[in-house]
Protein backbone atom coordinates (compact mmCIF):
# COMPACT_ATOMS: atom_id res chain seq x y z
CA UNK A 1 0.00 0.00 0.00
CA UNK A 2 1.57 3.51 -1.17
CA UNK A 3 2.50 5.91 2.01
CA UNK A 4 0.67 8.90 2.56
CA UNK A 5 2.50 11.57 0.86
CA UNK A 6 3.07 15.85 0.80
CA UNK A 7 0.10 16.40 -0.57
CA UNK A 8 -1.83 13.32 0.98
CA UNK A 9 -1.31 15.20 4.56
CA UNK A 10 -2.20 18.92 2.90
CA UNK A 11 -5.37 17.49 1.70
CA UNK A 12 -6.24 15.74 5.17
CA UNK A 13 -5.55 18.82 6.58
CA UNK A 14 -8.31 20.41 4.73
CA UNK A 15 -10.64 18.16 5.42
CA UNK A 16 -10.13 18.14 9.31
CA UNK A 17 -10.09 22.02 9.28
CA UNK A 18 -14.01 21.47 7.41
CA UNK A 19 -14.64 19.49 10.22
CA UNK A 20 -14.11 22.06 12.38
CA UNK A 21 -17.77 23.65 11.83
CA UNK A 22 -18.99 21.20 13.78
CA UNK A 23 -16.95 22.29 17.55
CA UNK A 24 -17.25 25.56 16.56
CA UNK A 25 -21.22 24.97 16.68
CA UNK A 26 -21.03 23.14 20.02
CA UNK A 27 -17.85 22.86 21.84
CA UNK A 28 -17.19 26.93 21.39
CA UNK A 29 -20.59 27.53 22.62
CA UNK A 30 -20.53 25.32 26.29
CA UNK A 31 -18.51 27.75 28.09
CA UNK A 32 -21.17 30.50 27.43
CA UNK A 33 -24.49 28.33 28.96
CA UNK A 34 -24.20 29.97 32.35
CA UNK A 35 -23.56 33.78 30.88
CA UNK A 36 -26.79 33.14 28.35
CA UNK A 37 -29.21 31.84 31.14
CA UNK A 38 -28.53 35.19 32.92
CA UNK A 39 -28.99 37.35 29.97
CA UNK A 40 -32.14 35.98 28.79
CA UNK A 41 -33.06 35.18 32.69
CA UNK A 42 -33.90 31.83 31.45
CA UNK A 43 -34.45 28.36 33.38
CA UNK A 44 -31.44 25.82 33.67
CA UNK A 45 -33.74 23.59 30.43
CA UNK A 46 -34.25 26.39 28.45
CA UNK A 47 -30.52 27.17 28.33
CA UNK A 48 -29.69 23.90 27.73
CA UNK A 49 -32.50 23.72 24.84
CA UNK A 50 -29.78 26.52 23.08
CA UNK A 51 -27.58 23.96 23.17
CA UNK A 52 -29.36 20.45 22.50
CA UNK A 53 -31.44 22.15 19.71
CA UNK A 54 -28.44 22.59 17.82
CA UNK A 55 -27.35 18.49 18.57
CA UNK A 56 -30.94 17.47 17.46
CA UNK A 57 -30.41 19.56 14.40
CA UNK A 58 -27.63 18.01 14.05
CA UNK A 59 -28.55 14.98 13.82
CA UNK A 60 -31.82 15.59 11.63
CA UNK A 61 -29.96 17.15 8.59
CA UNK A 62 -26.84 14.55 8.45
CA UNK A 63 -29.11 12.38 6.92
CA UNK A 64 -30.16 14.43 4.10
CA UNK A 65 -26.58 15.79 3.73
CA UNK A 66 -25.53 12.51 3.21
CA UNK A 67 -27.96 11.67 0.73
CA UNK A 68 -27.79 15.00 -1.05
CA UNK A 69 -23.94 14.48 -1.59
CA UNK A 70 -24.78 11.28 -3.38
CA UNK A 71 -27.49 12.77 -5.32
CA UNK A 72 -25.82 16.21 -6.28
CA UNK A 73 -21.83 16.25 -5.51
CA UNK A 74 -19.90 16.78 -2.66
CA UNK A 75 -18.73 20.02 -3.29
CA UNK A 76 -22.14 22.05 -3.87
CA UNK A 77 -23.48 20.68 -0.57
CA UNK A 78 -20.42 21.66 1.23
CA UNK A 79 -20.59 25.34 0.52
CA UNK A 80 -24.01 25.24 0.86
CA UNK A 81 -23.85 23.76 4.25
CA UNK A 82 -20.72 26.44 5.26
CA UNK A 83 -23.06 29.09 3.89
CA UNK A 84 -25.75 27.97 6.20
CA UNK A 85 -23.64 28.34 9.31
CA UNK A 86 -21.98 31.70 8.36
CA UNK A 87 -25.60 33.07 8.36
CA UNK A 88 -26.80 30.89 11.66
CA UNK A 89 -23.08 32.37 13.24
CA UNK A 90 -24.77 36.10 12.59
CA UNK A 91 -28.31 35.76 13.37
CA UNK A 92 -27.02 34.53 17.03
CA UNK A 93 -24.49 37.23 17.47
CA UNK A 94 -27.14 39.95 17.19
CA UNK A 95 -30.41 38.38 18.79
CA UNK A 96 -32.00 40.01 20.95
CA UNK A 97 -34.29 37.11 22.44
CA UNK A 98 -33.81 33.61 23.06
CA UNK A 99 -35.95 32.52 20.52
CA UNK A 100 -34.27 34.19 17.95
CA UNK A 101 -31.15 33.02 19.46
CA UNK A 102 -32.48 29.06 19.18
CA UNK A 103 -33.58 30.09 15.44
CA UNK A 104 -29.68 31.21 15.05
CA UNK A 105 -28.82 27.63 16.27
CA UNK A 106 -30.29 25.59 14.59
CA UNK A 107 -29.42 27.09 11.15
CA UNK A 108 -25.97 26.90 12.54
CA UNK A 109 -26.23 23.50 13.18
CA UNK A 110 -27.82 22.62 9.67
CA UNK A 111 -24.89 24.24 8.40
CA UNK A 112 -22.25 22.10 10.62
CA UNK A 113 -23.54 18.87 9.33
CA UNK A 114 -22.49 18.87 6.23
CA UNK A 115 -18.62 19.44 6.89
CA UNK A 116 -18.49 16.35 9.95
CA UNK A 117 -20.68 14.12 7.28
CA UNK A 118 -18.91 15.21 3.85
CA UNK A 119 -15.31 14.76 5.37
CA UNK A 120 -15.71 11.34 5.64
CA UNK A 121 -17.20 10.99 2.66
CA UNK A 122 -14.71 13.03 0.37
CA UNK A 123 -11.71 10.80 2.59
CA UNK A 124 -14.06 7.26 1.00
CA UNK A 125 -13.91 8.51 -2.13
CA UNK A 126 -10.34 10.10 -2.57
CA UNK A 127 -8.36 7.25 -0.18
CA UNK A 128 -11.31 3.95 -0.69
CA UNK A 129 -12.04 1.38 1.84
CA UNK A 130 -8.63 -0.24 2.65
CA UNK A 131 -7.69 2.82 4.10
CA UNK A 132 -10.51 4.34 5.74
CA UNK A 133 -10.45 3.59 9.35
CA UNK A 134 -6.57 5.43 9.31
CA UNK A 135 -7.77 8.22 7.40
CA UNK A 136 -10.85 8.33 9.69
CA UNK A 137 -8.29 8.34 12.87
CA UNK A 138 -6.05 10.73 11.37
CA UNK A 139 -9.22 13.26 10.51
CA UNK A 140 -10.01 12.82 13.95
CA UNK A 141 -6.71 13.78 15.29
CA UNK A 142 -6.75 16.89 13.63
CA UNK A 143 -10.35 17.61 14.27
CA UNK A 144 -9.74 17.06 18.11
CA UNK A 145 -8.05 19.99 18.15
CA UNK A 146 -11.17 22.34 17.93
CA UNK A 147 -12.75 20.69 20.68
CA UNK A 148 -9.58 21.03 22.67
CA UNK A 149 -9.11 24.74 22.02
CA UNK A 150 -12.73 25.42 21.15
CA UNK A 151 -13.45 26.29 25.45
CA UNK A 152 -10.66 27.50 26.89
CA UNK A 153 -11.10 30.28 23.84
CA UNK A 154 -14.64 30.61 23.63
CA UNK A 155 -14.38 30.86 27.51
CA UNK A 156 -11.72 33.69 27.47
CA UNK A 157 -13.99 35.04 24.88
CA UNK A 158 -16.87 34.78 26.89
CA UNK A 159 -14.99 36.42 29.98
CA UNK A 160 -13.05 39.48 27.97
CA UNK A 161 -15.90 40.32 25.42
CA UNK A 162 -18.92 38.74 26.24
CA UNK A 163 -21.28 35.81 25.35
CA UNK A 164 -21.80 37.44 21.30
CA UNK A 165 -18.20 37.48 20.64
CA UNK A 166 -17.85 33.54 20.41
CA UNK A 167 -20.46 34.00 17.14
CA UNK A 168 -18.73 36.83 15.55
CA UNK A 169 -15.59 34.86 16.22
CA UNK A 170 -17.71 31.77 14.11
CA UNK A 171 -18.44 34.14 11.36
CA UNK A 172 -15.02 35.11 10.32
CA UNK A 173 -13.62 31.38 10.56
CA UNK A 174 -16.56 30.00 8.31
CA UNK A 175 -16.03 33.14 5.91
CA UNK A 176 -12.21 31.51 5.64
CA UNK A 177 -12.93 28.21 5.06
CA UNK A 178 -15.44 28.88 2.46
CA UNK A 179 -12.76 30.24 0.73
CA UNK A 180 -10.33 27.65 0.85
CA UNK A 181 -12.62 25.05 0.25
CA UNK A 182 -14.07 26.92 -2.66
CA UNK A 183 -10.38 27.11 -3.82
CA UNK A 184 -8.99 23.49 -3.18
CA UNK A 185 -12.28 20.66 -1.98
CA UNK A 186 -12.57 19.00 -5.76
CA UNK A 187 -15.77 17.01 -6.81
CA UNK A 188 -15.39 13.84 -5.48
CA UNK A 189 -18.30 11.67 -6.13
CA UNK A 190 -18.39 8.67 -7.97
CA UNK A 191 -20.05 8.57 -10.93
CA UNK A 192 -23.50 7.01 -11.51
CA UNK A 193 -25.74 6.10 -8.77
CA UNK A 194 -26.87 8.39 -6.01
CA UNK A 195 -29.86 8.91 -3.94
CA UNK A 196 -32.08 11.38 -5.41
CA UNK A 197 -35.37 11.07 -4.94
CA UNK A 198 -37.17 11.19 -0.92
CA UNK A 199 -38.59 7.76 -1.36
CA UNK A 200 -34.99 6.39 -2.75
CA UNK A 201 -33.88 7.95 0.52
CA UNK A 202 -36.05 6.00 2.50
CA UNK A 203 -35.30 2.80 0.94
CA UNK A 204 -31.42 3.09 1.01
CA UNK A 205 -32.15 3.83 4.66
CA UNK A 206 -34.19 0.17 4.79
CA UNK A 207 -31.61 -1.54 2.58
CA UNK A 208 -28.41 -0.36 5.15
CA UNK A 209 -30.59 -1.24 8.41
CA UNK A 210 -31.34 -4.84 7.04
CA UNK A 211 -27.57 -5.44 7.75
CA UNK A 212 -26.95 -5.96 11.10
CA UNK A 213 -23.27 -4.76 11.17
CA UNK A 214 -24.52 -1.55 9.71
CA UNK A 215 -26.91 -0.80 12.76
CA UNK A 216 -25.06 -2.37 15.23
CA UNK A 217 -22.07 -0.04 14.30
CA UNK A 218 -23.78 3.20 13.89
CA UNK A 219 -26.30 2.49 17.04
CA UNK A 220 -22.35 2.00 18.97
CA UNK A 221 -21.23 5.46 17.86
CA UNK A 222 -24.83 6.83 19.17
CA UNK A 223 -24.15 5.02 23.10
CA UNK A 224 -20.52 5.93 23.04
CA UNK A 225 -20.85 9.70 21.69
CA UNK A 226 -24.71 10.13 24.00
CA UNK A 227 -21.80 9.31 27.09
CA UNK A 228 -19.56 11.64 26.09
CA UNK A 229 -21.92 14.49 25.62
CA UNK A 230 -23.99 14.09 29.11
CA UNK A 231 -20.71 14.88 31.15
CA UNK A 232 -19.73 17.26 28.81
CA UNK A 233 -22.94 19.59 29.04
CA UNK A 234 -23.22 18.93 32.61
CA UNK A 235 -19.90 19.76 33.68
CA UNK A 236 -20.46 23.04 32.39
CA UNK A 237 -23.06 23.89 34.63
CA UNK A 238 -21.72 22.05 37.94
CA UNK A 239 -17.97 24.09 37.46
CA UNK A 240 -20.14 27.29 37.25
CA UNK A 241 -23.26 26.77 39.86
CA UNK A 242 -22.20 23.37 42.40
CA UNK A 243 -17.92 24.54 42.26
CA UNK A 244 -18.33 27.95 41.80
CA UNK A 245 -15.81 28.51 39.06
CA UNK A 246 -15.53 30.73 35.88
CA UNK A 247 -15.91 29.83 32.43
CA UNK A 248 -12.71 30.34 31.39
CA UNK A 249 -11.74 27.65 34.52
CA UNK A 250 -13.95 25.86 32.43
CA UNK A 251 -12.67 25.87 29.40
CA UNK A 252 -8.78 24.72 30.72
CA UNK A 253 -9.57 21.53 32.54
CA UNK A 254 -12.42 21.00 29.29
CA UNK A 255 -9.31 19.97 27.35
CA UNK A 256 -8.83 16.84 29.50
CA UNK A 257 -11.56 15.35 27.51
CA UNK A 258 -10.28 16.05 24.13
CA UNK A 259 -6.71 15.30 24.95
CA UNK A 260 -8.20 12.35 25.66
CA UNK A 261 -10.05 11.55 22.25
CA UNK A 262 -6.45 12.94 20.31
CA UNK A 263 -4.62 9.93 22.69
CA UNK A 264 -7.33 7.15 21.49
CA UNK A 265 -7.59 8.40 17.74
CA UNK A 266 -3.35 8.22 17.33
CA UNK A 267 -3.00 4.90 18.65
CA UNK A 268 -6.55 3.88 16.32
CA UNK A 269 -4.27 5.93 13.09
CA UNK A 270 -0.83 3.62 14.48
CA UNK A 271 -2.48 0.16 14.90
CA UNK A 272 -5.73 0.53 13.43
CA UNK A 273 -4.66 -1.28 9.92
CA UNK A 274 -3.26 -4.77 12.30
CA UNK A 275 -6.26 -4.69 14.88
CA UNK A 276 -9.73 -5.68 13.66
CA UNK A 277 -12.33 -3.37 13.80
CA UNK A 278 -14.50 -5.40 16.22
CA UNK A 279 -11.46 -5.66 18.92
CA UNK A 280 -10.94 -2.25 18.53
CA UNK A 281 -14.21 -1.48 19.56
CA UNK A 282 -14.44 -4.08 22.67
CA UNK A 283 -11.36 -2.25 23.98
CA UNK A 284 -12.77 1.25 23.13
CA UNK A 285 -16.08 -0.06 25.13
CA UNK A 286 -14.64 -1.61 28.37
CA UNK A 287 -12.91 1.19 28.81
CA UNK A 288 -15.79 3.74 28.33
CA UNK A 289 -17.81 2.03 30.76
CA UNK A 290 -14.67 2.04 33.05
CA UNK A 291 -14.46 5.68 32.66
CA UNK A 292 -18.23 5.93 33.74
CA UNK A 293 -17.70 4.03 37.00
CA UNK A 294 -14.74 6.07 37.68
CA UNK A 295 -17.07 9.38 37.52
CA UNK A 296 -19.56 7.82 39.41
CA UNK A 297 -17.28 6.64 42.26
CA UNK A 298 -15.59 10.21 42.35
CA UNK A 299 -18.78 12.34 42.34
CA UNK A 300 -20.99 10.07 44.50
CA UNK A 301 -18.28 8.78 47.05
CA UNK A 302 -16.06 11.81 47.39
CA UNK A 303 -16.13 15.40 47.43
CA UNK A 304 -17.30 16.80 44.36
CA UNK A 305 -14.17 18.45 42.42
CA UNK A 306 -13.15 19.61 38.92
CA UNK A 307 -10.57 16.36 38.65
CA UNK A 308 -13.66 14.08 39.53
CA UNK A 309 -15.19 15.31 36.68
CA UNK A 310 -12.37 15.97 33.96
CA UNK A 311 -10.42 12.78 34.72
CA UNK A 312 -13.00 10.10 34.24
CA UNK A 313 -13.98 12.47 31.29
CA UNK A 314 -10.39 11.82 29.88
CA UNK A 315 -11.22 8.14 30.39
CA UNK A 316 -14.09 8.43 28.28
CA UNK A 317 -12.62 10.55 25.74
CA UNK A 318 -10.07 8.37 25.37
CA UNK A 319 -12.13 5.09 25.10
CA UNK A 320 -14.44 7.03 22.42
CA UNK A 321 -11.26 7.90 20.10
CA UNK A 322 -10.04 4.08 20.35
CA UNK A 323 -13.43 3.14 19.16
CA UNK A 324 -15.13 5.64 16.93
CA UNK A 325 -13.14 5.30 13.54
CA UNK A 326 -13.42 1.67 13.75
CA UNK A 327 -17.20 1.98 14.34
CA UNK A 328 -17.43 4.91 11.27
CA UNK A 329 -15.19 3.21 8.49
CA UNK A 330 -17.51 0.12 9.51
CA UNK A 331 -20.39 2.28 9.17
CA UNK A 332 -19.47 3.53 5.89
CA UNK A 333 -18.00 0.24 4.59
CA UNK A 334 -21.08 -1.76 3.65
CA UNK A 335 -21.88 -0.45 0.70
CA UNK A 336 -20.15 1.36 -1.58
CA UNK A 337 -23.24 2.90 -3.17
CA UNK A 338 -24.73 4.53 0.27
CA UNK A 339 -21.09 5.65 1.36
CA UNK A 340 -23.11 9.05 1.74
CA UNK A 341 -25.89 7.79 3.43
CA UNK A 342 -24.42 5.53 5.65
CA UNK A 343 -22.04 8.45 6.81
CA UNK A 344 -24.60 10.75 7.25
CA UNK A 345 -27.07 8.25 9.42
CA UNK A 346 -23.69 7.44 11.29
CA UNK A 347 -23.39 10.90 12.33
CA UNK A 348 -26.92 11.43 12.97
CA UNK A 349 -27.20 8.40 15.58
CA UNK A 350 -24.13 10.59 17.05
CA UNK A 351 -25.83 13.63 17.19
CA UNK A 352 -29.25 12.28 18.24
CA UNK A 353 -27.74 10.45 21.10
CA UNK A 354 -25.50 13.49 21.80
CA UNK A 355 -28.96 15.90 22.19
CA UNK A 356 -31.22 13.39 24.03
CA UNK A 357 -28.76 12.62 26.39
CA UNK A 358 -27.41 16.01 27.08
CA UNK A 359 -31.05 17.71 27.18
CA UNK A 360 -32.08 14.75 29.85
CA UNK A 361 -29.26 16.09 31.77
CA UNK A 362 -30.99 19.45 31.84
CA UNK A 363 -34.43 18.30 32.36
CA UNK A 364 -33.62 16.56 35.34
CA UNK A 365 -30.90 19.05 36.74
CA UNK A 366 -30.99 19.25 40.60
CA UNK A 367 -27.44 20.90 41.46
CA UNK A 368 -25.80 17.46 41.70
CA UNK A 369 -24.31 15.05 39.37
CA UNK A 370 -26.60 12.64 39.83
CA UNK A 371 -28.70 13.50 36.76
CA UNK A 372 -25.57 13.23 34.53
CA UNK A 373 -24.24 9.86 36.37
CA UNK A 374 -27.69 8.24 35.67
CA UNK A 375 -27.74 8.99 32.11
CA UNK A 376 -24.01 8.17 31.60
CA UNK A 377 -24.16 4.74 33.17
CA UNK A 378 -26.92 2.88 30.75
CA UNK A 379 -25.12 4.33 27.80
CA UNK A 380 -21.90 2.98 28.57
CA UNK A 381 -23.10 -0.42 29.44
CA UNK A 382 -25.39 -0.02 26.12
CA UNK A 383 -22.23 0.38 23.79
CA UNK A 384 -20.62 -2.46 25.25
CA UNK A 385 -23.60 -4.62 24.73
CA UNK A 386 -23.40 -3.67 21.16
CA UNK A 387 -20.12 -4.59 20.98
CA UNK A 388 -20.29 -7.78 22.27
CA UNK A 389 -23.27 -8.72 19.72
CA UNK A 390 -20.97 -7.81 17.09
CA UNK A 391 -18.22 -9.93 18.23
CA UNK A 392 -20.63 -12.82 18.00
CA UNK A 393 -21.80 -11.73 14.88
CA UNK A 394 -17.67 -12.26 13.58
CA UNK A 395 -18.06 -15.21 15.53
CA UNK A 396 -20.53 -16.67 13.16
CA UNK A 397 -19.54 -15.14 9.95
CA UNK A 398 -21.83 -12.71 9.43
Amino acid sequence: MKPLGRRDYGFIGLLAAITLINPLSIHFYLPALPAIRAAFSVSAATAQLTFSISMFTLAAVTLAIGSLSDGLGRKPVLLGGIALFVAGSAICAVAGAIELLIVGRLLQAAGAASGLVLARVIARDVYGLDRLTQIIALLTMAYTMGPMLSPPLGGALVDALGWRSIFWFAVGAGALLTAFSVLFVPETRPPGGGVQSGRAMLGAYRRLFRIPRFSLYVLHSGFVTGTFFAIAASSSFLMTEMLGRPASDYGLYFMFFPAGYLLGNFIAARIGLRVPIDTMLMAGSVLNLGGAVALAAALWLATPTPLGIFVPGFVVTLSQGLALPSAQSGAIGVDRDLAGTASGIGVFMQMFFGATASQATGLFADGTATPMILVVLPLAAAALAASVALGRLSATGR
